[in-house]
Parts: C-alpha cells; sequence; structure tokens
C-alpha cells in the first residue's frame, strides 16, 4: 500500500522578512496565506506561508526570516538545496524577462529533459522554475504574473548528497519511491507517493563541499514536507519507516494547521510527514478570503500577543 500522496510544503529559513515577501509575492506572483510564528524555541521568529490560488497541500513555500536575530546557516553537501516549483511548460521564457526586469540573476537550463530556470532568493537559497505541461493545480495570478505563467505549486526538493545511493535505498526501503531512478551527470532524481505532480527527489553528488548546515540559519534549506492524508495513514507510514530501521523520527507534533512527525534522512534532508487534519487547514483560523490578513498565533502564545509583536520586524504585504 502507498501511505505517501505527495509534497504538502517547503521550509526555509531565509534572511529578512520584508525581503522574503516581496520575492515571493511581488516577484514570484504567489498568494500570501498565512502570518504566525516558529512553534519552536523562545526567539520570536516569524512563519510565513505562500500558495497558489487554492493553497493546495503541495503548492505551499513557508519561510522564518533568522537575519534579525543574526543567526545565519551554510550551505553545503548532505543538504537540501534547491527550491523546485512547477510552472507552465512554455513560461519558461516569460519567466526569464520576468526575473530580469526585477534585478534577480537567472539562466534557463536543461534537466532530464525539461526547460528550466534557476535562480537565487535574496538569502542565497537556490530555486528552479520547472516547465511541466499538464499540471492541473491552478496557480495565483499577483503582480502581473499571468494565468499562462503562474506557479502551479511544488515540483520537489532538490538534495546535495555525499552519496547518492543511500537516498535511492531509503526511498526504495522505506520512502515509498515509484517507478524508474533517472540519472543525467550527476544528478539522479525518482518519484515518490502516488501524486503526478509535486514529488520528485532530485539528488546532486557533491563530495566537494563541507557538510551542510541543519540548524535554522539564514540562507538555507529547512525542511520538505510530504503528504500523508489522514492520520492513520501518517502512523501506518511512520511504523513502516521505523520498522525498516529508519528511527530517527520526532514524536507528533501539533502545528495547528497540520500534525507532523519528523524524520532525517540519509542524504541529510530534513522530511516532514504531514497531515492536514480535520480540525486543520489554512482556513481554521481565519476565513478563506481573509487568508494572510491577521497575525495568527496559536492558543498557547496568545497571552504573549503584544510582546511577541513587539520582538518582531514590522512587515507590509499586500493583505494588510
Amino acid at each position: 500500500m502507498t501511505y505517501l500522496v505527495g509534497s504538502h510544503h517547503v521550509t526555509l529559513s531565509v534572511g529578512g522578512a520584508q525581503e522574503d515577501v516581496d520575492f515571493h509575492t511581488r516577484i514570484l506572483g504567489m498568494r500570501f496565506i498565512k502570518k504566525t510564528v516558529l512553534y519552536d524555541g523562545s526567539a520570536p521568529v516569524y512563519h510565513l506561508y505562500y500558495s497558489n490560488a487554492e493553497g493546495d497541500p503541495s503548492s505551499v513555500v513557508t519561510t522564518f526570516p533568522w537575519a534579525q536575530h543574526g543567526i545565519y546557516g551554510t550551505r553545503g553537501t548532505n543538504q537540501a538545496r534547491e527550491v523546485l516549483l512547477s510552472v507552465p511548460a512554455d513560461s519558461l521564457d516569460f519567466w526569464t524577462r520576468r526575473l530580469t526586469a526585477h534585478d534577480v540573476e537567472n539562466e534557463q537550463v536543461e534537466l532530464f529533459g525539461e526547460r528550466r530556470v534557476t535562480f537565487r532568493h535574496p538569502s542565497g537559497i537556490e530555486y528552479q522554475l520547472v516547465g511541466n505541461a499538464g499540471d492541473p493545480r491552478r496557480g495565483f495570478t499577483g503582480h502581473g504574473v499571468t494565468p499562462e505563467a503562474a506557479i502551479h505549486g511544488i515540483h520537489g526538493v532538490g538534495i546535495h548528497v555525499y552519496d547518492a545511493d543511500r537516498m535511492v535505498d531509503f526511498g526504495n526501503e522505506a520512502f515509498f519511491a515509484r517507478g524508474q531512478i533517472l540519472e543525467e551527470g550527476e544528478r539522479a532524481r525518482f518519484q515518490v507517493g502516488k501524486d503526478d505532480y509535486g514529488n520528485w527527489i532530485e539528488l546532486t553528488g557533491n563530495r566537494t563541499d563541507e557538510q551542510g548546515t541543519w540548524r535554522y540559519g539564514a540562507g538555507t534549506y529547512h525542511h520538505f514536507a510530504w503528504n500523508l492524508d489522514t492520520l492513520a495513514n501518517q502512523e501506518r507510514a511512520k511504523f513502516e519507516i521505523e520498522g525498516a530501521g529508519y528511527t530517527d523520527i520526532s514524536e507528533l507534533k501539533d502545528r495547528t494547521y497540520f500534525k507532523s512527525h519528523y524524520v532525517r534522512s540519509p542524504g541529510g534532508a530534513l522530511f516532514e510527514l504531514a497531515v492536514t487534519h480535520d480540525d486543520g487547514g489554512w482556513d481554521c483560523d481565519e476565513s478563506p478570503e481573509e487568508l494572510g490578513r491577521a497575525f495568527m498565533l496559536p492558543p498557547q502564545f496568545e497571552h504573549e500577543r503584544e510582546h511577541i509583536m513587539s520582538q518582531l520586524e514590522p512587515v507590509t504585504t499586500d493583505e494588510d
């Protein structure tokens, strides 16, 4: 039985909050759907959410802006590195022009027979827009991004690894890999779960860079979340992963909008096993029409609202 459906969200440690909002909304044209805080630790840090038009589980990019606290990470090997986003197959020239107009350096490349545009987040994190024909997920048309070019959602995750074979073994033994392993130069990829889109794992052999940091720190990828659909399904998947010997899995954590376990993969990437449960979802605390307009806190932090807000840099969004 395939327990894993596909992707759920991507979470990054970025630099400044305002530059992150502007990058995802004003340049990439994504929808701003949530402004809350990091639930772990004592330092007040924003948790910002961006999505496609529908807020599909396989479309969401979330960020923690760490520059305000002076905490930075190091990109390296044995670490998730690339944010892969799906766009219409014939939109790559549009994106090249748009990124250039916004002074974002970019390059068109071809990998696995797909045209892509590569560029970087202001904090240095690597992004790729991957052309896909037939992706049914509906992009958000913000700030002049047309329906014919809008970002469908997640394409997958790019991981730099010292030993790609260990990640392939993990996929085959415990993480619901399907189909053929495709290879091109130093890069290999495979799909996991049952979705047709958004669930590629791409591995780049990298024995040159030093080990990348795994802690929170601006400029680095923190984790990639997978959609397990139901809590029962999530527990079965956790049982199977542990049964294969991959026992570095967290207890269940309630993130308000979803519930999750976390597992560290052999390639260093942190994977999250996420479920948008019945009393969760992006609209559990805001109406669908008002997503992203208010600063949302979980009940356990509500009594500290004034203090938390005083510790965070002001951020302006289109929803304000």
